[in-house]
């Protein structure tokens, strides 16, 4: 065990390198794609290599080289004397394969735009690497091989090709890589030609595996006349968030027990002019992160997973914040200017995936029509349709989601239908001559990547009000990294009122089930989705449930059925959940630090 015995970020005594960790370090040089599992080296690290303060970053001391245009009117870079760096970021892609309706707010209101598309999306970023093709890299920051039907019915394999085919240079694995179990996360991933990154996702097995990292920590580029490095982080509540047996073998680690480590090995013995964390744990958690002292010597941490639309850098205490938004529909671009080995200037945009801007890119065109073909005649059967958008933006209340739960409740009439606080799929929108949407398949699996079982079961009305404090907390709560990356979550049945800023335990002011005040020793059931690995007496997230029980039907199936009754349907906001401290339009959960979601 190396020990690192200078850390001055107030977290930890000494900072541990352990033998796995040095074996399965990887130094990536130049255009090199070595694979993890195929490449390692051994570093003898002593704590004197550390002795030195990390040096300020260029780029945190201050925001005055921000520019809302491109850095291509920098005189240095007109006039040859210094290089550009660019950086440009995708996340939360979740294989939206198609050019889509994209939801927006201008001037207040709602309005909804083409966007997206991978044939799209490969044009767009080709035109723009072209400009500064051998200084530039991009990265995709998770959450790329689930969310729609080809992901589902393929595990993700059909997308791989299409990513490749991108030419993306650096990957992390988000929250819902691991949706196909740990075996196929690994498949998938390291048939990716880029270079994988992750400091927090370890084996947890009975073999010789057991403690190593499942990815490389690092990735390390001389580009630009400039050294950079970037450091992987998933979310570390992955386990509770998603349904557990889709991390089973996995162990997650907070970023604070290692995040420092290695900082100081890429600034200090790396030599590392710039270091960015690739970060998939949700804008609240990456901001908080931000406030720490243990990120001291990161210039950007690159963010990802609750699908927020950064535009202007968030500036916490010691580096800055973005986030790329979702689905394909934009592109975050960072340029560095670099002259003579010293970072000068500035500036980041996040650019919309514009499909009348940039033609459909035809070899990707291809590609897609050959992933989408095994599966193409039941991906576009219509089950339905809407004559309102379906969306899912909001934090407390969608429209999407009432839809999901109405079906649960006309199927099984319980008091209580539940749905999760899901965030992934892009809207669906009416066609303005017919007034209406087709609801395809695809369209399902774009809502419910996941066709789980639906199960009852009993609760008290104590039981009820303690985990909606609890799943509030998930939401709301004021130490970033207690928050879960999804939403509120969504039900038919029962109404809440709530004050978001109030302390932990006491948000709840009331709960209505069937229009009347909850009764907290009266029992009532409620059908959610069952979520694999939890207790046979946990559903939902709700602990201790009395008779639970597998009703035999899908979500999916459910919702088919609904809506051959049903549909047309209009699902509309109807203030099921409202916040007395916030609009039932509420498009962030993160308030207070000068952003907002456009």
């Amino acid at each position: 065990m190396k020990h690192l015995n200078d850390c001055t970020c107030g977290a930890c005594n000494s900072i541990s390198i352990n033998d796995n960790e040095l074996n399965q370090y990887v130094h990536e040089q130049e255009n090199s794609r070595r694979e993890f599992l195929k490449s390692t080296s051994r570093l003898g690290l002593g704590s004197a290599l550390f002795s030195a303060p990390i040096a300020a970053s260029a780029l945190n001391q201050g925001d005055s080289a921000y520019k809302s245009n491109a850095m291509s009117n920098n005189k240095a870079v007109l006039d040859g004397k210094a290089t550009k760096l660019t950086l440009l970021h995708t996340a939360d892609i979740h294989s939206q394969l198609m050019t889509h309706d994209e939801f927006f707010v201008e001037n207040g209101k709602n309005v909804f735009k083409k966007r997206g598309g991978f044939a799209t999306l490969k044009t767009m970023i080709n035109a723009i690497r072209n400009e500064n093709k051998s200084n530039t890299l991009v990265l995709d920051g998770g959450d790329c091989f689930q969310g729609s039907g080809v992901a589902a019915m393929s595990q993700g394999k059909a997308i791989v090709p299409l990513i490749n085919n991108i030419g993306y240079d650096v990957m992390l694995p988000g929250n819902w890589e691991v949706v196909y179990g740990k075996e196929m996360m690994m498949k998938d991933m390291f048939s990716y030609d880029g270079v994988k990154v992750c400091a927090n996702m370890f084996h947890k097995t009975n073999d010789n595996r057991n403690g190593d990292l499942i990815f490389p920590p690092y990735f390390i580029k001389n580009i630009a006349g400039i050294k950079i490095g970037f450091i992987g982080y998933n979310d570390p509540l992955t386990p509770k968030r998603q349904s557990p047996a889709y991390s089973d073998g996995i162990n997650f680690t907070q970023p604070e027990l290692n995040v420092t480590k290695y900082i100081k090995l890429l600034r200090e013995y790396e030599q590392c002019d710039m270091v960015f964390l690739l970060t998939h744990m949700g804008l609240a958690q990456q901001v908080g992160l931000s406030n720490m002292p243990i990120v001291s010597g990161v210039d950007y941490i690159l963010g990802a997973d609750t699908h927020e639309r950064v535009r202007t850098p968030i500036q916490g205490k010691y580096t800055k914040v973005t986030e790329p938004g979702a689905f394909g529909s934009f592109v975050a671009k960072l340029d560095i200017v670099v002259e003579n080995g010293i970072i000068k200037d500035h500036a980041y945009q996040l650019l919309d995936v514009d499909p009348y801007k940039y033609k459909e890119d035809e070899e990707m065109k291809h590609l897609v029509k050959k992933a989408r073909a095994p599966y193409e005649k039941e991906l576009n059967r219509v089950i339905g349709k809407t004559t309102t958008p379906l969306m899912r933006y909001y934090v407390i209340e969608t429209p999407m989601d009432n839809f999901i739960t109405d079906a649960i409740m006309w199927k099984f009439k319980p008091d209580i239908a539940l749905s999760n606080g899901f965030r992934f799929c892009p809207p669906l929108v009416p066609n303005q001559t017919t007034g209406t949407a087709d609801i395809t398949v695809d369209f399902l699996w774009n809502m419910l990547p996941v066709d789980s079982d639906a199960k009852k079961g009993t609760i008290t009305g104590k039981q009820l009000w303690d985990w909606m404090e609890k799943e509030l907390h998930n939401a709301f709560a004021k130490d970033p990294s207690k928050r879960f990356g999804g939403w509120v979550v969504r039900f038919n049945g029962m109404e809440v009122n709530f004050t978001i800023n109030n302390e932990q335990g006491k948000r709840v002011n009331w709960i209505k089930v069937g229009g009347a005040p909850v009764n907290m020793e009266k029992e009532y059931t409620f059908v959610a989705c069952e979520r694999e690995g939890d207790p046979d007496t946990t559903i939902c997230r709700v602990e201790g449930v009395k008779a639970p029980t597998k009703l035999g039907v899908t979500l999916h199936s459910i919702i088919e059925e609904y809506l051959k009754i049903h549909s047309p349907i209009s699902p509309k906001l109807e203030g099921r959940c409202t916040a007395t401290d916030a609009p039932n339009t509420l498009l962030t959960q993160l308030m207070g630090v000068g952003y907002e979601f456009r």
